[in-house]
């Protein structure tokens, strides 16, 4: 073999830096068109969920509302407000007593690695 039919060892390593450096810019550009194409898209996703979020508290007004003018004439103006009111109150407390649950018991898992997930 002669230096004409064989590349060097130095030509093969300046391909292969020149082929990761390749890959490497390859990858910046995938990865950065990436990010862009999502950072362009969470504005209008987190608008979305504003939005759901609002309709969401003014379909529950609505629901309350109408569970005021229904019970009104069963019970009276006080006696509607006074039970929406107590259901509510239960409601959240029942929903603030399942969250401080489940996050004690996030924090106990994330915290003691070997504790087993009991309820």
């Amino acid at each position: 073999m002669n230096d004409g039919d064989a590349p060097s060892l130095v030509a093969l390593l300046r391909a292969l830096i020149e082929d990761a450096q390749t890959l490497v810019e390859a990858e910046v550009g995938y990865w950065r068109t990436a990010l862009g194409y999502a950072l362009g898209r969470i504005r209008a996703i987190a608008l979305l969920l504003v939005l759901a979020l609002f309709l969401a508290f003014f379909t529950l007004m609505a629901i309350v509302v109408g569970l005021l003018l229904a019970l009104a004439p069963l019970v009276g103006t006080w006696g509607a407000l006074a039970l929406v009111a107590v259901t509510l109150g239960l409601l959240t407390v029942a929903s603030l007593r399942l969250a401080i649950r489940r996050g004690r018991r996030m924090i106990r898992l994330l915290t003691r690695p070997g504790a087993q997930d009991a309820p």
